[in-house]
């Protein structure tokens, strides 16, 4: 284990988050808001350790899969612990594990929250806390690799560690080039739909909050009803840009350099718009038949609904708990399906939903003619077996963590809808879920036990499970 490197990659976190603390710092001078001094101690907090673990570069700079992936889930965690601060220290939320709950949720672009009321919060928490949506859509490490020179053609282990998906590689040959094309789309992106905002008469403050939140797919709204209030003008423009970042991002670079051939021939992004489509139509005819909702009303709903908990956004536009249960069991459904790898959004992800009924299909081949030579096939290119075996590895281990999670929470004695939505929400990284922590409530009813295991659910969730369950191996911190 080469710890000196895990060091410094820590270290250079927690500054980069004290750097980012000075944006809401400068808003709540700008907004004239008494929190200055809980901003300056949040920043001397983060970035004085953070100075130092960073000050010395290590001499070997060669890491390897276990030294990544420590690494990416040891920056997570104070990178968490640190974003806290603001929150604790200015007293908005009195309780430091709450404060902690409301960050991870942040980062891992969850959404889940434990305030009944966001309205009265400071403008500039407001922003820190959107804000920390968009920092975790896309990963802060990436965001360091596209600033640090790494060596040893290994730093590929911390983006595959961050960023969401069965498989991640290089766009171009250079990896911190692919990392700053993904920030330079990502960044475009969010500007855009912050036009769009803005063109909709959102003030700048709301469009860049709002625009946080559905770029890194989180769903931290800065109104009580989520948005309800919003005109359906704003309802659109976000549904259509919370799928636009639930797409695989490989997928606007093809369309940036050109190659519309390779864009369109992605079968995870077909599959993604078959599957959000499928799900718009069943919902907005369950809605209009048995819900008595208006074609118009069911469809625009219908939609946002669709793409908020298919993204794992998490933003409401309705009270969704009070749907027909068909149209509740389909966005459950659609908790688990998620986004794209290589997307900001969370859940199993559209890819290996593939993989696995292709590998069904393949077996089901085999089992008619089992002396046939049968290959299941994605974009055109045989699954190797390392892939495949990879891929039913994480489900395993998803399928543990959850059930392991519903247990712990359970002893809470809340009931069983609320305790498996809440897992499905903070496992897939979505936000809301059903009954007590549904669209109008939120999680602060948890005992802090059950807090910590839902914070270790983000992100395990975020961090695509093994990260996580590596900071728990003994063996793993072994020379």
């Amino acid at each position: 284990m080469n710890y000196s490197i895990i060091r410094w990659l820590v270290g250079w976190v927690l500054c980069v988050e004290a750097a980012f603390l000075l944006i809401p710092l400068v808003l709540c001078l700008g907004f004239g808001e008494p929190y200055a001094a809980d901003y300056l101690i949040a920043i001397a907090i983060a970035g004085a350790p953070g100075a130092a673990l960073a000050a010395k570069k290590p001499k070997n700079m060669a890491f390897y899969a276990r030294e990544g992936f420590v690494a990416t889930a040891l920056s997570w965690i104070v990178l968490s612990l640190a974003g806290a601060l603001p929150f604790f220290i200015s007293g908005r939320i009195p309780r430091y594990v709450d404060a902690l709950f409301e960050v991870v949720s942040g980062f891992t672009t969850t959404g889940a929250s434990i305030l009944a009321e966001v309205e009265t919060m400071p403008r500039s928490l407001l922003f820190w806390r959107s804000f920390t949506h968009w920092l975790g859509g896309m990963g802060v490490l990436v965001f360091l690799l596209a600033l640090l020179p790494m060596t040893g053609g290994q730093s590929i282990l911390i983006m595959r560690a961050e960023s969401p998906g069965p498989s991640v590689g290089k766009l171009v040959p250079r990896l911190q080039r692919t990392a700053v094309y993904l920030y330079g789309i990502y960044l475009g992106m969010t500007l855009l739909e912050v036009a769009a905002l803005l063109a909709g008469g959102l003030d700048l403050f709301s469009a860049f909050c709002v625009s946080f939140g559905t770029a890194g797919t989180g769903g931290f709204g800065i109104l009580n009803d989520s948005f309800a209030s919003y005109t359906p003008y704003i309802q659109v423009v976000v549904t259509v840009f919370m799928f636009a970042f639930g797409v695989n991002f490989n997928f606007y670079f093809f369309l940036l350099i050109k190659k519309f051939r390779s864009a369109f021939s992605m079968e995870e992004v077909r599959g993604y718009l078959a599957i959000f489509l499928a799900a718009v139509v069943l919902v907005t005819v369950n809605l209009t038949v048995q819900g008595g909702a208006g074609f118009g009303y069911a469809l625009l709903h219908a939609a946002f609904q669709c793409s908020s908990i298919m993204t794992t956004t998490g933003f409401s536009s309705v009270d969704f708990d009070l749907w027909p249960t068909f149209s509740k069991t389909v966005l459950i459904c659609l908790m688990f399906v998620g986004a794209c790898a290589g997307s900001t959004g969370g859940g199993v992800k559209v890819s290996r939903i593939l993989m696995y009924f292709k590998n069904i299909g393949r077996e089901l081949k085999r089992l008619i003619h089992p002396r046939s030579v049968t290959v299941a096939r994605m974009d055109g290119k045989p699954l190797d077996t390392d892939m495949v075996a990879s891929v039913n590895m994480w489900l395993l281990a998803y399928i543990a963590v959850f059930f392991f999670s519903i247990l712990l929470v359970s002893i809470d004695g809340f009931d069983f809808t609320t305790n498996f939505s809440a897992v499905a929400a903070t496992l897939n990284n979505i936000g809301p879920g059903l009954n007590l922590v549904g669209p109008t409530r939120n999680f602060g009813d948890y005992s802090v036990f059950s807090k910590f295991v839902l914070m270790f659910d983000m992100l395990a969730g975020r961090l695509e499970i093994f990260p996580m369950l590596l900071l728990l191996r003994p063996a793993t911190w072994r020379k």
